[in-house]
């Protein structure tokens, strides 16, 4: 595993609450212009020669970080959720006083078109009356076939895209299709393609048709036609769950409980990683890690809070420059790692930059956001660390359609 200063982030004090939390407990937790390609390579370069003002610690020319107090650069890492068709105050106060990178939309936040505009204009004029505004990063899954939160395209699955005659083709209009959906519900951050081998026949991640398929090879040309159409469109793409969840058996959810994948290493960077490789070489903006255990990388702790898989394979190894972004903060794969604050903590502590607090429920991102504000006030979280983090969170909010 790589050194702590350098790739965990955290110092003493924390890195010692963060493994006293991850203990496992007794019990559960109770319309602009798109930006062009070309203009969205300079200014968001991801692939493993990337030179990155975030990796090299200078600030951008558009960095701002100076001037925000710890709970505003804690929450300049929070993806927020709410319940039903209007956003809460709660959120909406976050964003107006410039504490929330983003906002994950649901089927549930979703009426009709005219609410959703009206939603998604009431978030942007939150964002635009921070003290240091900036486009809102605003997330949805629109995967396509059975995962998709907004009426549209893509309406055939992965599985069924891989099966198509013309799979590449189909893929790459399927991440046009995506995105088309996406940008005209005035979102701006897809979280796909899902990039998972799967191994078997229904088993989790094939259950409901969400990988292209069985060979590596083939599942990272089409995940790479998926996302280099849609980012094509101005919708930046988030290749998801890495090291790749494809080995998990049917029954075994990290919605539901925790999972442990006994893969050896080999065999992971081999059929895992591989389609990660390729995503990074055509210039995903985001990754997604996963929440099982992967023991043969960590044995103690899921990806999402393992050093060594987020800085050690993910940016290290396969030199991924790019946003990292959690899985669900509230999944089930989570109940034994302590509250929202100790799930905060341990991800940033593993180099993870956004935090999905996914549960609707707008007091999970205010915990999470405590918990890092109160960690970086203590000194118990590398300032340098976070800083880097929020300054790749901003230069992908800049980026995106809408800025």
């Amino acid at each position: 595993m790589p050194s702590l200063p350098r790739t965990a982030g955290v110092v003493l004090p924390v890195l010692l609450l963060t493994a006293a939390a991850l203990v496992p407990a007794c019990s559960a937790q109770g319309g602009q212009r798109p930006p062009s390609a070309a203009e969205r390579t300079s200014s968001m370069a991801t692939g493993p020669d990337a030179a990155s003002p975030t990796t090299a610690g200078s600030p951008s020319p558009t960095d701002r970080t100076a001037g925000l107090d710890s709970r505003q650069l804690a929450g300049r890492r929070i993806v927020y959720s709410y319940p039903g068709p209007t956003p809460s105050p709660t959120v909406l106060r976050a964003i107006r006083e410039g504490r929330a990178a983003g906002v994950i939309l649901f089927g549930e936040n979703v009426t009709s078109p005219e609410q959703l505009k009206s939603a998604v204009g009431e978030l942007r004029q939150a964002a635009a009356e921070a003290p240091d505004p900036r486009p809102l990063l605003l997330l949805t899954d629109q995967e396509g076939g059975q995962v998709r939160r907004l009426p549209g395209a893509p309406v055939l699955s992965a599985r069924r895209t891989g099966a198509s005659a013309d799979p590449v083709g189909e893929a790459a209009r399927s991440g046009a299709g995506a995105a088309r959906t996406v940008a005209d519900a005035g979102l701006n951050v897809n979280l796909a393609p899902v990039l998972d081998v799967y191994d078997a026949p229904d088993n989790f991640i094939d259950h409901r048709e969400r990988s292209y398929g069985q060979d590596p090879a083939f599942v990272a040309r089409l995940g790479s036609a998926f996302l280099t159409a849609q980012q094509d469109l101005g919708v930046a793409a988030t290749a998801k769950h890495f090291p790749g969840l494809g080995s998990a058996p049917g029954g075994l959810d990290t919605d539901e409980g925790p999972v442990t994948l006994p893969v050896p290493l080999a065999d992971l960077r081999a059929r895992g990683e591989e389609p990660y490789r390729a995503a990074i070489a055509a210039g995903v903006r985001l990754v997604m890690t996963s929440w099982a255990v992967y023991p043969a990388l960590d044995p103690d702790r899921p990806a999402g809070f393992s050093p060594a898989v987020v800085q050690g394979e993910l940016r290290d190894r396969l030199g991924f420059r790019g946003v990292t972004v959690t899985d669900a903060l509230e999944a089930g794969a989570l109940a034994p790692y302590g509250d929202t604050g100790a799930r905060a903590l341990a991800s940033a502590g593993a180099g993870m930059d956004l935090l999905l607090c996914s549960a609707r429920d707008a007091g999970q991102g205010e915990a999470a956001a405590t918990a890092l504000a109160t960690a970086l006030d203590a000194g118990g979280l590398d300032r340098t660390a976070f800083l880097e983090s929020v300054r790749r969170i901003d230069a992908l909010r800049d980026s995106v359609a809408g800025s």
